[in-house]
């Protein structure tokens, strides 16, 4: 039987709260339609006034539910989710028929998603490649293989044809272990590991808020694999015990978590500068700078992290592939900034 709320332009449910009815409407009704909508979701659908009850538009996500409410609940229609071409610039490192490798600037997010349908890294590669990338990889993800944040920088392969997706796909899944694949990222951090080189190998899962990581037990049931090798680069404002305020570390992974340089530094207590997610309790630490460092620091308002180099074996002719791309221009002032505090204390 057809499902009519998947053919109707929006869906509307009508519930009745049970007799142990309780908390918040948002919660509730997260927990009635569990799998439809997340509480963040449904909070900001109530607020825009798709739920009624007892006959009255209600608004007020924290109004409590009691027994025998009646609530309609009008959830939108999905959205188309084959995304649009549109115009916007992308820095090209190589193209050929099988695949295109560029530069991601910070701020530009790389597939649709909820928040970001449009201006996306994929708008711009279906202006630029046309129909060639049309199906690869899932309707949302057209050629995409590999991903940064959204505020990271740096270099990525994309596939321009079924072939090279599965082969790029096969060789980020195996993460570099059998063949010529490798990443290599530059983090600006708070403070210097005192481990100049080393490697951290710590599983990473969901945190607390769902849309961050953390780093988890072995037999946590979303723990997955993680390991980051990194070397201390350069070292900014020693200090007489030995330490430094900050430090540039290079960062190879062997796997390939969302956020994973980002946990991983900050779990071994040196998050990148920048991090509103995983560094914010250090954002005090710039107060110990000298004024001019301490005003570029407090006025990057990114992770300072990189994404330098990316190796991979072309999909058709096996040749190994090496790009490197130099930080841009806000992390170059940022270093540039860093470097000079040293030099204005050198004897």
């Amino acid at each position: 039987m057809t499902d009519p709320f998947k053919e109707a332009e929006a869906t509307r449910k009508v519930l009745t709260a049970p007799e142990d009815a309780e908390g918040r409407i948002d919660a509730w009704l997260a927990a009635t339609l569990a799998g439809d909508y997340s509480r963040s979701r449904i909070k900001a659908l109530i607020e825009e006034g798709a739920a009624v009850v007892n006959g009255a538009v209600m608004t007020e996500p924290k109004r409590k539910v009691h027994p025998g409410d009646v609530i309609e609940f009008t959830m939108p229609a999905p959205r188309d989710p084959e995304p649009k071409g549109e115009d916007i610039p992308l820095d090209v490192l190589y193209e050929d028929d099988d695949v295109i490798v560029l530069v991601k600037p910070a701020g530009l997010v790389v597939h649709p998603a909820v928040g970001n349908w449009t201006g996306t890294l994929v708008n711009a590669l279906i202006y630029h490649c046309g129909e060639s990338l049309s199906g690869i990889g899932g309707v949302r993800r057209p050629g995409i293989v590999h991903r940064l944040d959204k505020e990271t920088s740096g270099v990525m392969v994309v596939a321009k044809n079924d072939l090279a997706h599965r082969h790029l796909s096969d060789q980020f899944a195996d993460h570099g272990r059998t063949g010529p694949l490798e990443r290599a990222y530059q983090a600006v951090v708070w403070g210097r590991p005192r481990q100049l080189r080393g490697t951290v190998d710590a599983p990473l899962g969901r945190g607390a808020d769902r849309t961050k990581r953390a780093v988890k037990r072995e037999d946590a049931d979303d723990a997955r694999e993680a390991i980051t090798h990194y070397e201390v680069v350069e070292r900014y404002g020693e200090t007489e015990d030995g330490t430094s305020l900050a430090s540039l570390v290079e960062c190879h992974l062997e796997t390939g978590r969302t956020h994973q340089i980002r946990v991983h530094m900050a779990h071994i207590g040196h998050p990148l500068i920048g991090d509103p997610e995983y560094g914010a309790a250090f954002k005090t630490k710039a107060n110990r700078l000298p004024d001019e460092a301490r005003k570029v620091v407090n006025g990057f308002r990114r992770q300072a992290l990189h994404a330098f180099l990316l190796q991979f074996e072309h999909p058709s002719t096996g040749e190994t592939m090496h790009f490197e791309a130099p930080p841009p221009a806000d992390m170059e002032r940022l270093l540039k900034a860093l470097r000079i505090m040293d030099e204005a204390t050198d004897p």
